[in-house]
């Protein structure tokens, strides 16, 4: 094995294929569909949105399916088509993009975060039933950086507390948890389909379900033009042809267009990133120091994965920090980072902001409890983010480029004795968001 390029050795990563990381593949039918929007002039129609939302519905295997201009305003809805509303509560996970929580403050809302599990970094369902009261009115179950979180178990307690569960499965399209594909376990589920996403068509967003009156509410809410004689909710028929959310939600057709062709070989292409990232994994050589966050093959699979990570195990290594093996990683020519997204409630937006006026911060303006209590148990959310390193997200199995960057991997990994030393450091503001300079208490 030879030494790492910060302790002098030579690098491995490198005459790369170009294509190795290439995402979404658009070819000549994604840009003649896109064409034939543009020269129609049907960019702000539904015609081709139509379409796409009955064939991804049939994929997902749902009943009703609803376009959205972007993922955020897709969970915005879902949202209040579950009801939710001015004092109510949702459940959500800290350790998460914001948008699986922050629109529900459009709402009149709040959120109360629970804590992840350590091994699937989905939201655990232990931590959800103590925290739901009779204002909670959703659970939010991210499908965290493509794997599933254990909806079979967030169901049950759902269905026991009367709360709707609304799945976001922008990380995880087209994965499967026990024999059932995510985005069909929730009363409904949303999701982000903009560019990065595994299912990537520019910006737009999906919302699922079975629920005739959700999918009528989602359709209220901020699809004006759909919003008429076709409804079938009385007290919805009252408001019809304005949107009752005051927005304009709907989808781009020339996203849709990219749509319906990419739901055609999504499948295929993302057995491809299955392949190369496990194959990544299987070439690790110390699994007990650096192991793979993945779901167990028996219980379901990570779709098109969305930035795998690794866990990291800094006691296997000698105490060596997560920033000093993510620099001794840069330094080889490999882009890493840990900590993904750092957990919500310890930013002020969710602690101290007034964003609408209220004279209270927004999170607890409308509330009968100072909810930011409940932040102060979410230990494993605050502890993650320094066990936590991404690995190259490959698009391509080409086992040559793949062996280069496990090399790499493994020759810094073998070397920690080498690195301890050095004292490096590595940028991974693991703890806070490092406002001001300043790491803020998770404490209101």
């Amino acid at each position: 094995m030879s030494r790492p390029v910060i302790t002098g050795g030579e690098p491995v990563v490198k005459n790369i294929s170009d294509d190795l990381f290439k995402w979404p593949i658009i070819t000549a039918e994604d840009e003649d569909a896109v064409l034939d929007v543009l020269r129609r002039g049907a960019m702000s129609g539904t015609d081709v949105t139509a379409r796409f939302e009955e064939e991804f519905g049939k994929w997902q295997g749902r009943k009703y399916t609803l376009g959205f201009n972007n993922g955020t305003s897709a969970l915005l809805a879902a949202m209040w088509a579950c009801g939710v509303g001015v004092g109510d509560e949702i459940i959500c996970p800290s350790f998460t993009y914001w948008a699986s929580a922050l629109p529900v403050f459009q709402l009149g809302a709040t959120v109360v975060f629970a804590d992840i599990d350590p091994e699937t970094l989905c939201v655990a369902p232990s931590d959800i039933e103590h925290r739901i009261t009779d204002r909670t009115k959703a659970i939010i179950a991210v499908h965290y950086r493509g794997h599933p979180a254990a909806m079979d178990e967030i169901n049950r307690i759902g269905k026991k507390h009367g709360v709707k569960i609304i799945e976001d499965f922008s990380h995880a399209q087209g994965g499967s948890y026990k024999g059932r594909r995510v985005g069909s376990w929730g009363d409904l589920a949303a999701a982000s389909l903009m560019s990065g996403k595994s299912f990537a068509i520019g910006e737009a967003g999906i919302l699922v379900t079975d629920d005739t009156k959700i999918y009528e509410r989602a359709v209220a809410f901020g699809h004006y033009e759909r919003f008429g004689e076709n409804i079938s909710d009385e007290f919805l028929r009252g408001y019809m042809r304005l949107p009752m959310g005051g927005v304009k939600n709907r989808m781009h057709q020339m996203s849709a267009a990219v749509g319906r062709v990419q739901l055609k070989y999504y499948d295929e292409r993302v057995k491809e990133i299955r392949a190369a990232i496990d194959y990544f994994w299987s070439v690790i050589e110390n699994k007990k120091a650096f192991r793979p966050h993945k779901i167990d093959p028996a219980d379901g699979d990570m779709s098109g994965w969305y930035v795998p990570y690794g866990h990291y195990c800094p006691e296997e290594l000698g105490g060596l920090p997560v920033g000093a093996f993510i620099e001794a990683m840069r330094a080889e020519g490999v882009e890493c980072s840990a900590g993904a997204n750092k957990p919500l409630h310890t930013h002020p937006l969710f602690q101290t902001a007034d964003i609408y006026n209220h004279g209270a911060p927004t999170r607890i303006a409308n509330s009968a409890r100072d909810v930011r209590e409940g932040d102060r148990s979410l230990p494993v959310s605050e502890k993650i983010c320094s066990r936590l390193c991404s690995v190259p997200y490959f698009k391509r199995f080409y086992r040559e480029d793949i062996d280069r960057y496990a090399e790499a991997f493994n020759r810094v990994i073998n070397s920690y004795e080498e690195l301890l030393p050095l004292n490096l450091g590595g940028d991974t503001d693991a703890g806070g968001w490092n406002l001001s300079g300043k790491k803020l208490s998770a404490r209101p």
